[in-house]
């Protein structure tokens, strides 16, 4: 059965304070105004060598208005739930328009904000696809079962520590604007995570291992059954480790690489996500994370890897973290191209974006972390396409004479026009003849980003299809942190250059 919204969030008055403030900002001349009430519920417990490390419950509840008076921006906040003081805020909403629109004219600009269109979605009710909502399990019972998991790692031979996690959040969101869209969302996800690490008594050197199981959009059955084989991986992590302790390191120079998708999503995520936001691609941009060497002008055009490459945006993926009904500009969830058959062929937008630079309309890409923060272009969920009947990873690795196999991700670094990168990863297998030969380790893979893309020689079939993601993407100023899921089959590349990480650390 389908989840209804909760009904604490509906008996807030959500509604008449909407009504309060879109009228004050009507009355006061605005162009455009909307109005956004957020409940987010953060909760988060750490255990330590099976012990309860630390936890952490808290929920950020308020409003927000935004309006485009005389051609710019205003934006206010504010928590108190009177009628009044909604009106209050769209005041200082309008006023704060007012002060930016003279502050433009003041350095020569005569740019002004508009909007692209957007159909009306009147009283629109949307809640994301989870089972069971995890803040409905008692605390106990989820320190209990992380306990349980801790403890197995423990138990196995060569495991000295083992660290687990567990992220969740709940986000209630209201919505209404002066066009007649209203919009009442709630979103539920969560991220487990567990750690084993390792330690040589005699050398003290030390190694650890992650779970690959991904941040999702789903509820407490993802811990429980549905989703993920968490008994398999944990029964699986120490003996990886302990083989991973004695691996070789590798040698640096040109291998043939096959990506695991736990490793791939952050690749997408950096070199193409964050490099198809068209705000970064305009220069509008550049916290965190720079601007972007796929420029406007090279729409259609830019070679963005191999035609074999198909990557898509996506609001609407099942148990995406970034999956939503409507966006915080009243824009309906969607799904589109941005590179086809190789080419770049087009951008994550909102909807000045969107109208700044032609579009028809914008792709839904407008959201907030907060009541208290201004919405911003955001990263939908980037995808790379499967082949349709594409080969197993198994047959992937056939087709290497020698390469690595490399799964799940780790640290990574990478330019501010998202072009030059260099990543690694959590394991690392040698390919001989087209059989997994033992781990290495020490291994991270260099290349620009086209170089890379370019290189891709054959991808993955559905089967090999995975949805990985990340639950801390940072944006704008004051930053922000947005919850984005990416999915990719494993892949094929050729002629990849490979450094020794302990080399490289040296020089």
């Amino acid at each position: 059965m389908p989840h209804e919204v909760d009904q604490s969030f509906l008996a807030l008055p959500l509604r008449a304070l909407a009504d309060a403030a879109l009228a004050r900002a009507r009355a006061l001349g605005a162009d455009h105004a909307d109005f956004r009430f957020e409940r987010v519920r953060s909760a988060a417990c750490r255990l330590r060598d099976a012990r309860p490390a630390g936890s952490s419950d808290d929920t950020d509840t308020g409003y927000a208005v935004r309006v485009v008076h005389g051609g710019a921006w205003g934006f206010a906040s504010g928590v108190d739930l009177s009628m009044d003081a909604a009106a209050r805020v769209a005041g200082q909403a309008v006023a704060m328009a007012r002060l930016s629109a003279k502050v433009i004219a003041a350095a020569g600009s005569d740019e002004r904000v508009e909007l692209a269109d957007e159909p009306v979605h009147a009283e629109k009710v949307w809640v994301s696809e989870y089972g069971i909502n995890p803040f409905d399990v008692p605390d106990a019972e989820k320190t209990a079962l992380l306990a349980d998991w801790s403890s197995r790692l423990l138990a196995a031979e060569g495991v000295a520590h083992a660290d687990a996690s567990l992220l969740t959040v709940q986000e209630n969101k209201f919505y209404a604007d002066t066009s007649g869209t209203s919009t009442t969302q709630q979103r539920v996800r969560l991220h487990p995570q567990l750690t084993a690490v390792a330690v040589d008594p005699g050398s003290g050197e030390f190694d650890s291992m992650r779970t690959l199981a991904p941040p999702a959009g789903r509820g407490w059955e993802y811990l429980t059954g549905t989703g993920w084989d968490w008994d398999t991986e944990l029964a699986e992590i120490p003996a990886l480790l302990a083989e991973k302790m004695r691996a070789p390191s590798v040698e640096a120079g040109s291998y043939d690489v096959v990506v695991d998708p736990s490793n791939l999503w952050l690749t997408i995520h950096e070199s193409i996500g964050h490099a198809t936001e068209l705000d970064r691609a305009l220069g509008y941009e550049a916290a965190y994370a720079g601007t972007s060497f796929a420029t406007f002008d090279q729409l259609g055009t830019l070679k963005y890897g191999s035609p074999l490459m198909n990557v898509t945006g996506d609001r609407t993926a099942e148990h995406g973290l970034a999956t939503i009904g409507y966006d915080d500009e009243g824009v309906a969830g969607q799904s589109w191209d941005l590179v086809k058959d190789g080419t770049l062929v087009g951008y994550q937008l909102d909807r000045r974006i969107a109208k700044l630079t032609g579009f028809e309309r914008s792709n839904g890409c407008a959201y907030a972390d907060s009541p208290g923060h201004v919405p911003v272009q955001r990263m939908a969920n980037v995808s790379l396409r499967p082949a349709q009947d594409g080969p197993s990873t198994q047959e992937l690795i056939g087709g290497v004479e020698r390469g690595i196999y490399i799964v799940g991700d780790r640290s990574w670094s990478i330019d501010m026009q998202r072009y030059n990168f260099q990543f690694t990863g959590q394991r690392f297998f040698r390919i001989e003849n087209g059989r997994l030969a033992g781990q290495l380790k020490d291994v991270a893979y260099q290349a620009t980003t086209t170089n890379f893309w370019g290189s891709m020689e054959a991808v993955g079939g559905p089967q090999t299809y995975v949805l990985g993601g990340a639950f801390n993407c940072g944006k704008a100023q004051p930053g922000q942190v947005a919850a984005v899921s990416h999915g990719c089959p494993s892949a094929l590349f050729r002629g990849v250059n490979i450094l020794n990480t302990t080399q490289e650390a040296g020089r």
